[in-house]
Formats: structure tokens, sequence, C-alpha cells
């Protein structure tokens, strides 16, 4: 596809970043609902959500991997809806004990931006990148004993410093 094919849609190259940081939104949301609604435990659901992370992460164009920060309403609501929707399996996982309480949706929304990008020089990346979930999601569990530096990341605090970048 040539760029004169993507300008006659796109007004300009920021509003194609926009549309696809949009589009990355809905996949990972997808994703994020697709986890909630699967049978298992709340952890069983964070690896699924991970999984399709690390699967379409080539995909994504997001803020956390250098993306746009999203400023139209539809975005940010996507964008509120992820988080609220982890936030919901990590409920789940609070509920029955399989999740510590120190664990809030922010913190698998960073995990995933970190493992949806293959670092170059690793081979076979989504192989090592689930290893990498696995040892991490193992972390999670509700009998785990290593208290975090943070009671608890603010999606909001984040959102804000992200603003003050700019897109």
């Amino acid at each position: 596809m040539g760029i004169g094919t993507l300008y006659r849609r796109y007004a300009s190259r920021e509003a194609l970043l926009a549309a696809l940081t949009h589009r990355s939104f809905q996949r990972v949301l997808e994703a994020a609902r697709l986890a909630a609604d699967s049978d298992g435990t709340a952890v069983d659901a964070l690896r699924s959500f991970i999984d399709q992370t690390i699967d379409h992460g080539a995909e994504l164009v997001l803020p956390l991997h250098g993306g746009p920060v999203p400023l139209d309403p539809g975005t940010q609501a996507l964008r509120t809806e992820v988080h609220a929707t982890i936030e919901q399996i990590l409920s789940r996982g609070r509920q029955d004990g399989s999740v510590r309480p120190d664990v809030f949706a922010f913190d698998i929304v960073l995990f995933g931006a970190l493992l949806a990008q293959p670092l170059p020089q690793v081979p076979d990346w989504k192989l090592m990148a689930r290893r990498q979930a696995g040892i991490y999601l193992d972390g999670l569990a509700g009998t785990a004993s290593t208290p975090l530096p943070r009671r608890k990341l603010r999606a909001r605090s984040v959102q804000t410093q992200m603003e003050r970048l700019g897109p």
C-alpha cells in the first residue's frame, strides 16, 4: 500500500496513528473480554490475556509502546474498559485467594506491554515471552510473601504523566 492510499483515508500522520491506536485498544479489549469470560482461575484468565497480547503484539500501536496518547473520547473509553475488565479478573482472584491483594490492572497492562514488543536480540521471542509470563503469573499468587514497593499504582497518575509528554 502506498503513502498516497493511506493519506486519502487519513488527513494526516497523526490521524493515521490515532486510528491505529483506537484499533489497538479494540484488540486489547477483545483479549481482555475473552480472558474475563473464560473458565478457570483468575490466573488462567490473566495467562490467556497475556498470551493474546504476545500473539498480537506486533499489531499494536499503544502509548506504552511509544504510540500516541489517546485524546479522543472513544479511545479513552476503550482504555478505561480494558482496565476495568482486567480489574474484574483480578477481583475474582482476590476473592478466591488466588491473586495477591496488592496487584492492580495497571500492573497487568504494563507487563503485557513489556512482553508485546519483541526484544531484537532474543531468539524465539514468543516462547521466551511466555516463559517470562509464567514466572510473573506465579508471582501473582495469593500466597506470595514479598511486599511490592508501592501500595497501588494509579492508572490515572500514569495517564497524566503520559499526557504531559504529548502525542
